[in-house]
C-alpha cells in the first residue's frame, strides 16, 4: 500500500544533497567575503581569500592526479596552511591526514605508509623528522614545504617546492568536488598508539558536518566569534572547529606556540572570545606570572577536555573571568561527544559546588544519538545511581566509520551495536556522566578499586600543584598501591611527605599515594599526560 505521504517524487538533487562541511566555506566567502577569516602574525586573510586559496590547493592537487580516496598528509603547526588543507584536500576528493607533530620519525613513517599518503605538506620546523621518516619509505611521495614567516627557528626545505608556489599552480575559480555520498571519507586521524602501532580512525563528511554545527549550538557561539587555535588542528581535526569557524563566519587566530603570554596577548589584542584546550592549558593561565598577563574587558569562553579538569582548576578559572565548558570525547568520536550542559539554577550554588558539577563529563552532544554506561560483556546498562561503574559506550553520527585496514579492531570496537570507549564511569541520577578511569588505569589495592582520577583531583586542590598523575605501583602485600607524579608551580617548596599528608586529609587512607615523585610530567602535544610512560617507569623501578 503506498504511503499517504508519498509525493510522487523520489530524492532529487533539488531536495537531497549529501552533507559536507566544505559547503560552509563557500557560504562564508559568498555572504561575508570581506570579513577576516584567518590571523597569523602579520598575515591577514578574508573569507573570500581563504576560499580562493583552498580552491587553488584542490586544483593543484588534482593537477597532480590526486582524487577520491587518495591520502594527503600534512605535518604542520597551527598555521593558515593547515587550516586551508581542511578544505582544499577534501575539495579535491582526497582524504586529509593531519599528522601529530610530536611523533618520532619511525611513527611518522608508519603512518605515511599505512595511510598510503601520495602528497605530504610539511612545515620546515619538522624537516629533520620528516627527512628521517621519508628515508624509511620505499615508495615516492610528493613533498611540498610550508615556510611560515612567523617561524624563525631551525629547519630546512626538504620538498620539491614551497607551498605558495604549489598554490600558484592551482585555479582559484576551479570547481571543487562535492562528495557523491556523505559517507565518503573526509579525514584520517591516528590514535596515540600507546600499545603497538597507532590505529587510523576514519571520519566521514556527514559526521564532520554535524559535529561542526553541533559545536556552535552546544557552546552557544555567537555569529563571527573569534577563535584562538590553542588546540592542535591535527588532534581530531581540531575537534571539527576548522569547519565550525567557516560555518560561523568567524575569525581564526593562529597560535604556533601555546604559552600563557601568547594566549593573554591574543585575548587582549585580537579580542579572542573562544578557545579550546586540555586542562594543562587552563593551568598555564591560572599560574601565569604577572609579566605574562594582559588585562581584557570581555568574556572568554573555554572548552576543555582530556582528563577531567580538577574542580580546583575550574574554580580558579571562573574566578579569573573565564567561562569554562567541559566536554569529553575521543579521536573515534570526532572530538567532543558529551558536554556538561549547564543549568541556570546551578548559578546560585557556592563556587566549589559549581566547580564540582562542572567537572563531570555530562550528557551526550546534540548530534550523538546514544550514550550508555554498562557492562561490556552483557551490554546491559548500569543503574544511574552515581555509584555503579561501567564502561562508557557511544552510538550515532559522530562515531567513526572504523579503523583503516583493521577490520578486527573495528569489529571489537563496535561489538554489541555500540562503540566501546574503554573508559569507566558512573551515571548520576540526573543523567550526567562522570568518568572514573580508563579501564587500564584502575588501581586494585587489597581487592579495593581506587580511581586514579579521584586521587589526582585531590592533588590538584593543593595550591602548589600544577599537574598530577597517579598510576599503580606493584606491591607485595597489597598487589598495587597508588604512586603519584606531581609537577609543581614555579617557586613551590612543598615536600613529597606534605603532599601525602594533604591527601590523607581528603581521602580514605588506602586511596592515598605512598610515594610521590616531583618533576616535569611527560605530555602529548595536546597537553594530555602520558600515563603509559609513567607506568613503564614504575615497572622498571620494580
Amino acid at each position: 500500500m503506498p504511503s499517504p505521504y508519498s509525493t510522487g517524487l523520489d530524492r532529487t538533487p533539488a531536495n537531497h544533497v549529501p552533507l559536507t562541511p566544505l559547503a560552509f566555506l563557500d557560504r562564508a566567502a559568498q555572504v561575508f567575503p570581506d570579513r577576516p577569516s584567518l590571523v597569523h602574525g602579520k598575515r591577514r586573510y578574508t573569507w573570500a581569500e581563504t576560499a580562493q586559496r583552498a580552491r587553488r590547493l584542490a586544483s593543484a592537487l588534482r593537477a597532480r592526479g590526486i582524487g577520491p580516496e587518495d591520502t594527503v598528509a600534512v605535518m604542520g603547526a597551527n598555521t593558515p596552511e593547515l587550516y586551508e588543507a581542511h578544505f582544499g584536500v577534501p575539495m579535491a576528493g582526497a582524504v586529509l591526514n593531519a599528522l601529530n607533530v610530536r611523533l618520532n620519525a619511525e611513527e611518522i613513517a608508519f603512518i605515511l605508509e599505512h595511510g598510503e599518503a601520495r602528497v605530504l605538506l610539511t612545515d620546515t620546523e619538522f624537516s629533520p623528522i620528516i627527512a628521517d621518516a621519508l628515508a624509511r619509505i620505499d615508495r615516492p611521495i610528493t613533498v611540498i614545504d610550508i615556510v611560515d614567516p612567523e617561524y624563525d627557528g631551525p629547519g630546512a626545505c626538504v620538498g620539491e617546492m614551497e607551498y605558495e608556489a604549489f598554490l600558484a599552480e592551482g585555479d582559484p575559480t576551479a570547481d571543487w568536488r562535492w562528495p557523491a555520498d556523505e559517507w565518503e571519507s573526509i579525514t584520517l586521524n591516528y590514535t596515540s598508539g600507546t600499545t603497538g602501532n597507532p590505529k587510523g580512525v576514519v571520519y566521514h563528511h556527514r559526521g564532520a558536518y554535524l559535529n561542526a554545527l553541533s559545536n556552535i549550538i552546544t557552546w552557544g557561539m555567537p555569529h563571527h566569534a573569534v577563535y584562538l587555535w590553542t588546540l592542535p588542528m591535527f588532534h581530531c581535526n581540531g575537534w571539527c572547529f576548522p569547519w565550525t569557524m567557516a560555518a560561523n563566519a568567524g575569525t581564526n587566530v593562529c597560535l604556533r606556540r601555546v604559552t600563557a603570554a601568547g594566549i593573554f596577548q591574543a585575548i587582549a589584542e585580537e579580542k579572542v572570545s573562544h578557545f579550546c584546550g586540555a586542562p594543562i592549558v587552563l593551568s598555564f593561565l591560572i599560574n601565569a606570572r604577572p609579566e605574562e598577563r594582559r588585562s581584557f574587558d570581555h568574556q572568554v569562553n573555554v572548552m576543555t577536555a582530556a582528563a577531567p579538569p580538577p574542580a580546583s582548576v575550574l574554580e580558579k578559572m571562573q574566578r579569573e573571568g573565564f567561562c569554562v565548558t567541559h566536554v569529553y570525547g575521543l579521536t573515534e568520536t570526532y572530538g567532543p561527544a558529551t558536554v556538561c550542559a549547564w543549568k541556570e539554577p546551578w548559578n546560585d550554588l557556592p563556587m566549589d559546588e559549581q566547580a564540582r558539577l562542572k567537572s563531570r563529563q555530562g550528557v551526550r552532544y546534540l548530534v550523538q544519538e546514544g550514550l550508555m554506561v554498562g557492562d561490556p560483556e552483557t551490554m546491559e546498562a548500569v543503574p544511574a545511581d552515581g555509584e555503579s561503574m561501567g564502561e562508557v559506550f557511544f552510538r550515532g553520527n559522530i562515531t567513526m566509520k572504523g579503523y583503516l585496514k583493521n577490520p578486527e579492531a573495528t569489529a571489537e570496537a563496535f561489538r554489541g551495536g555500540w562503540f566501546h570507549t574503554g573508559d569507566l564511569g558512573v551515571l548520576h541520577p540526573d543523567g550526567y556522566l562522570q568518568l572514573k578511569d580508563r579501564s587500564k588505569d584502575i588501581i586494585i589495592s587489597g581487592g579495593e578499586n581506587i580511581s586514579s582520577i579521584e586521587v589526582e583531583g585531590v592533588l590538584h586542590r593543593h595550591p602548589d600543584v600544577v599537574a598530577a598523575a597517579v598510576v599503580a605501583k606493584p606491591d607485595e602485600k597489597w598487589g598495587e598501591t597508588p604512586k603519584a607524579y606531581v609537577e609543581l608551580r614555579d617557586g613551590a617548596t612543598v615536600t613529597e611527605d606534605e603532599l601525602v599528608a594533604f591527601c590523607r586529609l581528603h581521602l580514605a587512607h588506602y586511596k592515598c599515594p605512598r610515594d610521590v615523585e616531583v618533576g616535569p610530567l611527560p605530555k602529548t602535544s595536546t597537553g594530555k599526560i602520558q600515563k603509559f610512560v609513567l607506568r613503564r617507569q614504575v615497572r622498571a623501578e620494580g
